[in-house]
């Protein structure tokens, strides 16, 4: 599972090798934030990448955006990017022994990447470090693909990971995906109790 180290990754962005990163900010995501009122959300960004979701919810009036992952390549990007973005709100470290409380986690390719014999244990640390009343909210890929990674998967597989933690789970095709991913996208929407 060479795909599981930091090492794996980081070569990938430093030979840009990144065909999942579009470059700016997922529209689903976009939309869903753009309702949002409360700027003061504490919201973690796991696997984030090159994290244009969270540079957006910065320039946008969000004050309280963590981004966590274990490259330093993206890390560094947006740290050149978004000049003014805390330091310390920006984590090198392993989703799986992250520790930390939040009103709202974002996924966005992420999961497509982790192993799937680690999907289990996402949805378990997901449930883990959100607040009671936080919602874990994104999109995942709705179909498979050959090798990996990304690792594709379905609405059931998905369910039968979070219902085990989670009461309150919504999926839905997205009808606002960038055009090559048109109907092969799900958002999420799992609020803890």
């Amino acid at each position: 599972m060479q795909h599981s180290s930091s090492g794996f990754w980081q070569k990938r962005y430093t030979e840009n090798r990144t065909g999942w990163d579009l470059g700016d900010i997922s529209p689903p995501i976009r939309a869903y934030f753009d309702q949002v009122k409360n700027r003061e959300l504490k919201i973690l960004f796991p696997g984030c990448g090159n994290a244009y979701e969270a540079e957006y919810l910065h320039q946008n009036g969000f004050t309280n955006i963590y981004v966590l992952d274990f490259a330093e390549q993206p890390l560094l990007a947006l740290k050149q990017r978004c000049a003014d973005f805390p330091a310390d709100h920006i984590i090198s470290a392993d989703f799986f022994n992250h520790k930390g409380s939040y009103d709202i986690i974002v996924e966005q390719t992420f999961f497509s990447a982790i192993d799937p014999s680690d999907r289990q244990k996402y949805a378990q640390n997901v449930y883990e470090l959100l607040k009671p009343g936080g919602k874990f909210i994104g999109v995942l890929f709705d179909k498979e693909f050959p090798g990996g990674p990304p690792f594709g998967g379905s609405q059931e597989e998905y369910r039968g990971y979070f219902e085990l933690y989670f009461s309150h789970v919504q999926m839905e095709p997205c009808y606002n995906s960038i055009s090559p991913r048109s109907g092969t996208e799900l958002f999420i929407k799992i609020e803890k109790d």
